[in-house]
């Protein structure tokens, strides 16, 4: 899988009753979901995430509200605003992310390739610099 972070659009059918979007595995994100998380009822001014994994890849959607993620491959920095429903950001592993500027009501849904696993967050931004710079 490409290392660089990028948004992808997901199916979205619309009509008088409402819309409905979906997400099949290898489809519409290239791993096999692990586990699912979802963040909600933050703060307003706080941080979420100011970590990377070393073979984690994630998927992250605004189910609703909003919220900006800044992510750090460790030579560019990107921010992609997430605010529909039918776009998630891909991250892949080795990739520095934090999410920040939620709206009220944000909630963010997180799909990963591994399940959680302590070891495989790098939690310093140096350590994670070295391992990138290699």
């Amino acid at each position: 899988m490409e290392n660089k972070a990028r948004i992808l659009k997901l199916p979205e059918i619309i009509n008088n009753r409402g819309s409905l979007s979906y997400i099949e595995t290898h489809r519409h994100v290239p791993f096999d979901i692990k586990r699912v998380f979802w963040i909600y009822d933050v703060p307003g001014g706080e941080i979420r995430g100011g970590h990377a994994y070393q073979e984690q890849h994630e998927f992250i959607i605004a189910l609703s509200g909003s919220f900006d993620v800044i992510v750090d491959d460790g030579f560019n920095t990107q921010k992609f605003s997430l605010n529909r429903s039918y776009f998630g950001l891909l991250i892949p592993a080795l990739n520095w992310r934090q999410l920040e500027n939620f709206s009220t009501n944000a909630l963010s849904l997180h799909l990963s390739s591994k399940e959680y696993d302590y070891d495989d967050y790098i939690r310093e931004y140096e350590k994670f610099l070295e391992l990138v710079k290699k």
